[in-house]
């Protein structure tokens, strides 16, 4: 299934994106809108959008090669490029942040910007210059935009200094606990970060924005998640990975709180399942099996609102 042809050398899609794409019959009519929207640097509205962020998600991989998903969030402006093919962040290590150890000088990196309040997304990956502790440079690798299918409309605002960390210490485990479950039972949001390595050598990590009705995501007695895959750009970025990496990391934002799970595990995919019908629109499922798992109270400085009648 992952077999590369010639044509495949040259396509923007690895090979486990081309063969979710040939799964539903749609690798041909991919290729161009991969061509011209996948790029090796920002466009202009990419380059305005980032530092008005007071957030960012971002995809990392540790020394031992498990993926992490996780959000940091400071002053608007703390994210500026300098040049279309650079992204400089402001942004102190945390020790207390599991993603924190993937990004050294030289790691590969992921990143999605998102503003829930109009539901605008830009993701971008790429490479990490890093010469202090207090920030880090990207140089991208690939960038482009995503449509605003699934995510809820939220609001967001500071209720402390983002430089002042909490006093609350991360909670480790290997499985889930009961406020572990209801955090993802009733998420209506998550993040995922996924990753490759590609034939020449170059890491390539991906970080994505997950939505659905509160609960889409269903936590078996086993302490699986199963994850509908609902239709969308066809990319197919994370499931792709995932065929060919089967390592994820999940992280869940409790909106009220600022509360933060961080998972790490391992993923199969599930591209033919009856179980699919019991997933409202899903096309497709996959599931996944945490291994390492953080809960992190108070982790954001931030705190999400709902609009009014929601």
């Amino acid at each position: 299934m992952l077999d590369l042809t010639r044509q495949d050398a040259t396509s923007p899609w690895h090979a486990g994106e081309l063969a979710m794409q040939r799964s539903v019959g749609v690798a041909e009519r991919m290729d161009g809108p991969g061509r011209n929207f996948v790029r090796k640097a920002m466009p202009e509205q990419h380059r305005a959008f980032f530092p008005m962020l007071p957030f960012v998600v971002l995809g990392a991989v540790d020394a031992k090669g498990d993926a992490w998903a996780t959000v940091r969030a400071e002053r608007p402006g703390f994210m500026a490029s300098p040049e279309p093919e650079i992204l400089d962040v402001q942004l102190p290590r945390d020790a207390a942040d599991p993603a924190d150890a993937g990004m050294e000088d030289g790691d590969a990196i992921a990143m999605l910007g998102i503003q829930l309040e109009t539901r605008r997304r830009n993701r971008l990956n790429g490479v990490i210059h890093r010469a202090d502790a207090g920030a880090f440079q990207v140089r991208v690798g690939q960038s482009f935009g995503n449509c605003p299918q699934y995510i809820q409309l939220r609001s967001s605002a500071f209720v402390r200094d983002p430089d002042v960390p909490t006093a609350m210490p991360p909670l480790h485990s290997g499985q889930l606990e009961d406020r572990a479950k209801r955090m993802i039972e009733g998420a209506d949001t998550f993040f995922v970060a996924s990753y490759v390595d590609r034939e020449n050598g170059e890491r390539q990590v991906d970080v994505s924005h997950r939505g659905g009705n509160a609960g889409f995501v269903r936590v078996g007695v086993d302490g699986v998640l199963t994850v509908p895959d609902f239709p969308g750009n066809r990319f197919f970025n994370t499931l792709g990975n995932f065929l060919v990496n089967p390592k994820a990391g999940l992280v869940f934002i409790d909106f009220e709180t600022g509360d933060m799970l961080q998972m790490t595990g391992r993923v199969e995919v599930l591209l033919d399942s009856p179980e699919v019908a019991s997933f409202q629109r899903a096309e497709r499922l996959w599931r996944f099996t945490p291994e390492e798992i953080v809960l992190r109270p108070d982790a954001l400085p931030l705190r999400w609102s709902l609009p009014p009648g929601l």
